[in-house]
């Protein structure tokens, strides 16, 4: 017996405990009856063990290079380090179905084991609604996309992955990014819950938020992942080319964030109830939309499988989940009216509805320069598509105002806020927006859509820090040094201010995107050894080429020096490499240096033997802010995430709560929930 036949007879037990999780969980809330709800946990808990069985036979498969499964010699070889064929598992169409089925599982079972938060009536309807996602993934893996499959004849060796994914970035980047479209599933399984049942109070914010943050901080990592991965391995010089499949991966991300700020307004204020089961539904939808677009063949994509059946599959899944969410939807429309209304524009919350329309906007701007070519094909009988140039003049300024009104928000009150107190609360950071357009014309700066840019960085940044000056300050009057008091400012309002960190991020990648949009040189020189190349007060001298051979590759490399300011920096080595089994698929050795905050990027353009060599540099300034930028954002969503420990919870509320009336009975500019009253 082959580990396939194992993993084969696991796929389809699985599917069978997942049909009766969801018919024993409906009937266990329908009769009231909790044995058959505890059945239904105990079900599930069965279907993870199987589809876990399954990918420990696949990955065994892998790793004994069983060639007679036909998924393993298509994307395995003999000469494959260990660790890239392990990750082979989600290389393919198969696998990473696989592994979509598995991490669903997985969270599954996760929350099962931590159900007792989450409201009772509830459960039953979740894990029903989780396991008819996995049902639909159990039975395409165990029909249309089988990855145990055999061939009658095995091939001594594999053909191995294709070489663009022999990359560290292969190891981290696809499972993350398929885990954070999964991860949609469980904020998605509440939502249907609560329509179901009827419970649309706050409670059900309080049981999905920390899964939907769960949810935003996988995909953001593997959004940063992605654009590093590109970065450092395709040798254009850039890291997003709004590539339609980047395009999907980001729309969940955007509707994801939009409720996530909208949330703390229903729960404040008892509004955008309407708004955010919306955004909930439409983050898990767009997050399949992602999945069938990488295996519909519908959209010309480099990160695309091959063409398959199974995208008309996957698109009739999709149908139903928005047919069957958008009739539970206007179902309980009626009972989803507003607690209060909008007191002022000039409040906090109608900042958070401005930063939505903004979140929204862009994703619909993203959504539709990625359908295009569909549309313009079904309509006009030819493809034409969106290229770079649309979403900068779209994006970009929405981007813009997002990040404004990001600086502006905190500075605001709920309710409504008066002009003075607006005045008095902006004032600190829009002098330092205003010095910040005065000073960069004068150090070179005289794009006028870089200078309005970067100035609105400045002003979101300067509002981020001065509302943490200003929080420290009042506790430091109270007695705390100005690290406790930043300390407990954190801990007391985690949400607030691992908010405020994500702000500072998302303000660092912006700034960052800015200055390589903006300001990036590029050059190119076909040299001779000893021939020098300059650019941007970089030269470039070129020494000659290495070519190393072995059994399953050649690698060619160029020997470069770079000097700066009469001083020798470094010796790089840009080049190519090819592997026999793809000859006519070499991938590049990719050189990139960081200057403080520019760097210096080499690519290996051409190469005639040890004689020449065409190198291409391009001068990145400011792209190292992009990733400083995305690892801040995912240590905010952390941060926010973070639970806080029962007695540390009470302790730390007693303590903030004495200095709180304190600060109140002098007239102190801090409320209760850490913010600035008018």
């Amino acid at each position: 017996m082959y580990f396939s036949d194992l993993g084969i007879i696991a796929l389809i037990l699985a599917l069978g405990f997942a049909l009766y999780t969801i018919v024993a969980a409906v009937l266990g809330a329908v009769r009231s009856v909790p044995q058959l709800v505890t059945s239904a946990k105990r079900s599930l808990l069965v279907v993870t063990f199987f589809v876990l069985l399954a990918s420990i036979a696949l990955v065994v498969s892998f790793l004994t290079h069983d060639f007679g499964v036909n998924y393993v010699a298509q994307h395995s070889s003999l000469s494959m380090p260990w660790y890239f064929v392990t990750a082979a598992f989600y290389g393919g169409q198969e696998g990473s179905l696989l592994y979509w089925a598995l991490v669903l599982s997985l969270f599954s079972a996760l929350f099962v084991a931590t159900s007792k938060r989450a409201p009772a009536p509830l459960i039953p309807y979740v894990m029903a609604t989780l396991m008819g996602i996995e049902a639909f993934f159990l039975f395409m893996l165990s029909t249309l996309s089988n990855p145990f499959v055999r061939s009658t004849i095995a091939p001594k060796d594999g053909a191995g992955l294709n070489p663009l994914l022999m990359d560290p970035g292969m190891l981290v980047h696809p499972p993350m990014l398929l885990m954070g479209y999964m991860s949609f599933s469980l904020p998605f399984a509440f939502a249907v819950a609560a329509l179901i049942t009827g419970r649309l109070n706050a409670e059900w914010l309080r049981s999905i938020r920390r899964w939907m943050l769960a949810a935003w901080c996988l995909q953001t990592t593997g959004l940063v992942l992605g654009a590093w991965w590109a970065y450092h391995v395709l040798g254009w010089g850039g890291y997003w080319s709004w590539d339609p499949v980047e395009n999907a991966a980001l729309l969940p991300w955007l509707t994801a964030t939009a409720f996530l700020h909208s949330t703390m307004v229903q729960e404040r204020r008892g509004m955008l109830k309407v708004w955010n089961l919306f955004l909930v539904m439409a983050s898990f939808a767009l997050s399949i939309f992602g999945t069938f677009e990488v295996r519909s063949g519908l959209i010309s994509s480099v990160h695309s499988f091959a063409y398959s059946d199974i995208g008309a599959y996957f698109f009739g899944f999709l149908a139903v989940v928005l047919l069957f969410s958008s009739g539970l939807f206007f179902f309980r429309l009626p009972h989803l009216r507003a607690e209060q209304e909008f007191d002022s524009v000039v409040s906090r919350e109608g900042v958070f509805l401005l930063n939505n329309l903004l979140l929204v906007g862009i994703t619909f701007a993203v959504l539709w320069g990625t359908l295009f070519p569909l549309i313009s094909a079904a309509f006009r009988g030819q493809t034409m598509t969106m290229g770079p140039p649309f979403y900068d003049q779209v994006v970009a300024p929405l981007t813009v105002l997002l990040v404004l009104a990001m600086g502006i928000g905190p500075l605001l009150a709920w309710r409504r806020t008066s002009m003075a107190a607006l005045w008095r609360n902006i004032s600190v950071p829009a002098i330092l927006a205003a010095v910040c357009a005065v000073i960069l014309p004068i150090v070179g700066v005289t794009d006028v859509a870089a200078n309005i840019g970067f100035t609105v960085c400045i002003f979101t940044a300067g509002a981020v820090f001065y509302e943490i000056w200003r929080g420290a300050r009042v506790r430091h009057r109270h007695g705390e040094n100005y690290l406790l008091a930043v300390y407990m400012l954190f801990q007391r309002y985690r949400q607030r201010y691992g908010g405020y960190v994500v702000h500072l991020g998302l303000v660092l990648l912006v700034a960052g995107i800015i200055g390589s949009h903006y300001f990036q040189q590029q050059k190119d020189a076909t040299l001779k050894p000893g021939q020098e190349m300059n650019i941007a007060g970089y030269r470039f001298t070129y020494l000659g080429n290495i070519d190393e051979k072995n059994t399953d590759k050649e690698t060619i490399s160029s020997q470069v020096q770079i000097w700066r300011d009469g001083k020798l920096q470094n010796y790089i080595y840009p080049g190519r490499v090819i592997y026999s089994s793809y000859p006519d698929q070499p991938t590049s050795v990719i050189e990139i240096k960081t200057f403080g905050a520019t760097d210096v990027y080499v690519y290996l353009a051409d190469w005639q033997g040890a004689a020449q060599a065409t190198i291409r540099v391009f001068i990145n300034p400011l792209v190292p802010f992009v990733w400083w930028g995305g690892i801040l954002m995912l240590i905010g969503g952390i941060l926010c995430w973070w639970p806080v420990r029962p007695r540390a919870r009470v302790k730390v509320a007693r303590t903030a709560n004495v200095v709180e009336s304190e600060a109140t009975e002098q007239k102190s500019p801090e409320v209760a929930d850490g913010g600035v009253i008018a």
